[in-house]
């Protein structure tokens, strides 16, 4: 068995153990947390197998699924892929220590259903990531949906039903259209090769060479079902509900990786297997690109509600992403694939941050807080340091992205970028405003009553009573700690992830300049 298989069929059985943890919540967290550490440092040995000077594709597995149409369970993992399997097995034990801290279950919901729930999503997206079979990828790209479904329709707020479906039903849609695409790349390879097959090193080297026509329809059927997964406008609509809806911990995994399997789709389908596809169709993409940043930006701004504020941010970031993968310059490219790891570190910890805020007041509505810095300071200063990661303060681990996309597009598409630096100004005014409405000035708002610079009360309106406002705990520290020293450490040293990122970052370029 490869490190890769490991990593996947951990959290699986985990998740079928805490299936039967379901009347017994201390003993469902304390295995959660269990497996979910175990399953991150297994990172460590993985990580250190990995050699980004060696072959595209490494820990590749193959087992026979459904040989007589070419589908096989097929794993393997590169540069870009290893970051996003990393990063989510980083924020998993986050949000499972983090429960309670941010999130309280719904009456009659355990937390043994919730946690497995957790787990499971967690192996299906490492198997999307890993998944080397196109048809294997698709099968997980919409089984994924369905603990999500669950997670947010069963555990989120008061219209969490609506936000569930409409999560579902964009992205299976998505979904449907992308196999239409991959049965017509099946198609090419069984007229050229004699048989039919799914197997996507294969496919690389048969649908690349097809007619540009050809491609830009197959293209479109993959950058469809990525585009409402990343999400980019204006295929964004489903994000701001699901985020606003669902709970806490939920949030840090929906906006902090399962949004990454769009952008991952671009890099690992959408442009080695399509590049006259993808020149053809790239000054839309790029069009839509800097609409989605301009766009997510000044609509962050005019939020109210603290978690719907959190997903126009990301609708904004992934806009960057795009430029800079849809440029075909190699120093965006490589800005766009740290952006998507960095955007999950400092969005994670945003969305944490966000959620011990509201534990505390009891609302999510930002008119609701004030002052709150001269209550909990350390609270305040956590916001504030992922606020500034979120506009990619200089010292930052989103710096370094962000610059390099801008960097790199300016080279080929100076327009593009010009327009698309304005992002970065409304983003230092979004954040530091939502930072001064919260944590600055008297303390005010209904959900805040105390003493300025001293212990205050939250009125927890569904507690129905008040309760004494503290600072950050030691655990609520530790939940916080691993994410505040990746954000500093990158923001100063960011070699190892650009060294892991640069080499496949460079294939798939190859491949997209290697095309007719």
């Amino acid at each position: 068995m490869t490190w890769l298989l490991a990593l996947i069929l951990l959290p699986l059985a985990g998740s079928l153990v805490l299936a039967f943890l379901k009347r017994n919540d201390r003993a469902a967290v304390a295995t959660a947390l269990a497996v979910s550490i175990v399953e991150f440092l297994l990172i460590i040995p993985f990580w250190a197998s990995y050699s980004p000077s060696g072959e595209r594709i490494q820990q590749a597995t193959t087992m026979d699924w459904i040989p007589n149409f070419g589908i096989h369970i097929s794993f393997g993992t590169d540069g870009i892929s290893l970051i996003m399997i990393a990063v989510i097995a980083l924020l998993v034990p986050i949000v499972v220590g983090a429960l309670g801290l941010t999130d309280k279950l719904p009456a009659g919901r355990s937390a043994g259903g919730f946690l497995s729930l957790i787990l499971l999503q967690e192996a299906i997206t490492i198997g999307v990531f890993a998944a080397t079979d196109v048809f294997l990828f698709y099968v997980l790209f919409e089984i994924m949906l369905i603990p999500m479904y669950f997670l947010i329709g069963g555990y989120g707020g008061a219209n969490r039903q609506y936000a569930a479906v409409k999560f579902f039903l964009y992205s299976f849609l998505g979904g449907l259209i992308m196999l239409a695409s991959a049965i017509g790349a099946y198609s090419l390879a069984s007229d050229k090769l004699g048989k039919g097959t799914f197997d996507w090193a294969t496919l690389v080297t048969v649908v690349r060479d097809a007619p540009t026509g050809t491609q830009i329809w197959l293209f479109l059927g993959f950058f469809l079902a990525f585009a409402i997964k990343a999400p980019l406008v204006p295929f964004h609509t489903w994000l701001p509900d699901a985020a606003g809806q669902a709970p806490i911990g939920v949030a840090v995994l929906l906006v902090g990786v399962l949004d990454k399997v769009g952008t991952f789709g671009f890099l690992r389908y959408c442009l080695p297997m399509f590049p006259e596809g993808s020149k053809a169709l790239a000054p839309l993409v790029l069009i839509l690109s800097v609409i989605g940043v301009l766009y997510g930006s000044i609509l962050a701004a005019g939020q109210r509600d603290m978690k719907r504020f959190i997903a126009y941010v990301s609708i904004a970031h992934f806009g960057f992403i795009a430029l800079g993968i849809f440029t075909f310059n190699e120093q965006a490219m490589v800005g766009s694939v740290s952006y998507m790891l960095n955007h999950s570190l400092s969005t994670g910890m945003l969305i944490v941050v966000i959620g011990l805020i509201v534990m505390r007041g009891g609302s999510s509505k930002i008119s609701d807080y004030g002052g709150m810095a001269k209550v909990t300071p350390l609270l305040g200063g956590m916001l504030l340091l992922a606020g500034l990661s979120a506009l990619s303060l200089p010292g930052t681990n989103s710096f370094v992205s962000e610059f390099l996309v801008l960097l790199g597009s300016f080279v080929d598409q100076p327009v593009y970028t010009i327009l698309a630096t304005v992002g970065m100004v409304l983003a230092a005014a979004y954040v530091l405003w939502l930072y001064q409405r919260i944590m600055q000035g008297p303390v005010r708002g209904d959900a805040l009553v105390g003493v300025g610079g001293g212990p205050g009360t939250a009125i927890a309106p569904e507690l129905g009573a008040r309760k004494a406002i503290t600072d950050l705990g030691k655990r609520e520290i530790a939940i916080l700690a691993p994410l505040v020293i990746l954000i500093i450490g990158l923001g100063f040293y960011p070699k190892p992830m650009l060294d892991t990122i640069t080499p496949s970052v460079q294939a798939t370029l190859s491949a997209v300049q290697g095309g007719k």
